[in-house]
């Protein structure tokens, strides 16, 4: 029998450090406004997500400072490797992201950018900032699951 092919591709990038600095409640999947060679810097994976945050802007999900290497092969179309790109997404989605951003110390992160279907998607997640003693909390529980899983394999 043939294998099933899956619809979404392995991540281009992820940001790790955003769930070590965030406590991220909600996930929301959507779509970026891309050129023609920041497309295929993306496909390369030349793409860094960890400094990114989204803000609303006049009804408008905007992605800012997310890096997209300059493609190779592009010359005169490349464009500003951080400029600003906007995100597709429904105008009930936008709305509830507006007031959720509103809230003090919520911040709305990227994720995971990854390909579905030929198109660039971003996985964006709704966090709050963790303070100091929780950061302490996660890397205490990720240490005791290590030990636990070292001592199980043996």
């Amino acid at each position: 029998m043939a294998k099933k092919k899956t619809t979404q591709d392995p991540a281009l990038a992820q940001n790790r450090k955003a769930r070590f600095n965030y406590a991220i409640e909600d996930t929301l999947e959507a779509g970026v406004v891309l050129t023609g060679t920041e497309i295929k810097s993306v496909r390369a994976g030349q793409i860094t997500i960890g400094d990114g945050f989204v803000t609303i802007n006049g009804g408008q999900a905007i992605l800012t400072n997310v890096h997209i290497a300059p493609y190779e092969n592009g010359n005169q179309f490349n464009v500003d490797p951080l400029r600003n790109r906007v995100l597709l997404l429904h105008k009930k989605q936008i709305v509830r992201l507006a007031v959720e951003a509103k809230e003090a110390g919520v911040t709305i992160v990227p994720l995971k950018v990854y390909l579905k279907h030929g198109f660039a998607k971003v996985l964006l997640g709704i966090g709050r900032g963790k303070k100091q003693y929780d950061k302490r909390q996660s890397i205490k529980k990720r240490d005791q699951e290590r030990d636990l899983n070292r001592r199980f394999k043996n």
